[in-house]
């Protein structure tokens, strides 16, 4: 009976088609690994330094990069371009969310652009390029944690001071206004 249902389907014409769709969503598994595992590295830094967007939050970002970009990969007739706008578009949305004003100071830009950058690299984790990825992880990370010592070799005194927004003065004013 083995040999009727051996004859019946040859091995040969089902296992290709198996193992491509295998190796398949192994790759697309793989993309979104490497994007949580980008997120999980930038936003074990942020989480270390207490800022509002932290682990969680990066690693989900990353994801949801990586996640859309292969929704636009895999549609038929869909347009990549208008996907990525729309990922970071989405992501300029979130950005927006954790600046904050305080007072004549401006707070979170740079947690903000981090997140941005992160979505890059999801997208990017999405679309393949592995090497692009990592690298610019590892460059966001080291400018992320290690720059904080050249800024304070810098400026010493003035590095913790904030953007200063609004204030006196004829800054901002169209012509015509005073």
């Amino acid at each position: 009976m083995i040999e009727i249902v051996a004859e019946a389907i040859p091995v040969q014409a089902w296992l290709p088609e198996a193992l491509e769709v295998v190796v398949y969503y192994a790759e697309m598994v793989l993309r979104l690994v490497l994007a949580g595992a980008c997120g999980a590295l930038i936003g074990w830094q942020r989480e270390k330094k207490d800022k509002s967007a932290g682990l969680r939050t990066h690693m989900l970002l990353a994801l949801g990069s990586c996640t859309f970009t292969l929704v636009g990969l895999g549609m038929a007739d869909g347009d990549i371009i208008r996907v990525v706008q729309g990922t970071l578009m989405g992501t300029g949305f979130i950005c927006g969310g954790v600046i904050f004003r305080q007072g004549p100071s401006v707070r979170g830009l740079t947690t903000a652009v981090g997140l941005w950058s992160l979505s890059a690299i999801g997208v990017a984790c999405g679309a393949g390029e592995y090497i692009l990825a990592v690298v610019a992880a590892l460059v966001a990370f080291a400018v992320m944690a290690g720059f904080v010592r050249v800024e304070k070799r810098i400026e010493p005194d003035t590095r913790d001071q904030s953007i200063p927004v609004g204030g006196s003065g004829d800054a901002g004013q169209g012509p015509g206004e005073s």
